[in-house]
């Protein structure tokens, strides 16, 4: 592995990183920098969601006032580059709330570099399993 695969690499682990605390946070603008304009988000079969306005919007109807409380967690990022500005990655997540473990599921990437920086193209968020009761299955997740 060569220094430009290397910090591709870590480019990417820091990408998937950063959208995880900024999410958790309630920190939309920096979420929404972290994809492309033409990016799409999808969660489950049902729902896509293409552009930036129509992510941000994804985003804010699903928290509410409940941001505070949701902490994602990742594991076991794979990622595959194609060349210097596409690559794909999959990895698992679980979200905690503050009853404990909510939901999980798998991420399933594709990503752009544009102007030297990573940003996802594509999200594909696959949910596994969830608490009855739980945060998912009160937004219908």
């Amino acid at each position: 592995m060569d220094v430009a695969e290397s910090t591709a690499r870590e480019s990417l682990r820091e990408l998937v990183a950063r959208y995880n605390q900024y999410g958790d946070r309630g920190r939309f603008d920096e979420m929404l920098r972290l994809f492309a304009d033409d990016a799409v988000l999808e969660i489950g079969r049902k729902e896509r969601y293409e552009g930036i306005g129509a992510i941000r919007q994804c985003f804010e109807d699903a928290v509410g006032e409940d941001a505070r409380l949701l902490r994602h967690f990742t594991a076991t990022l794979t990622l595959d580059l194609d060349d210097e500005r596409l690559a794909n990655g999959a990895c698992y997540f679980a979200v905690l709330t503050e009853h404990g473990l909510d939901h999980w599921g798998r991420y399933q990437d594709r990503y752009t570099r544009i102007g030297g920086e990573w940003r996802f193209a594509f999200r594909r968020v696959v949910i596994e399993g969830r608490q009855p009761g739980g945060w998912a299955e009160r937004r219908g997740y």
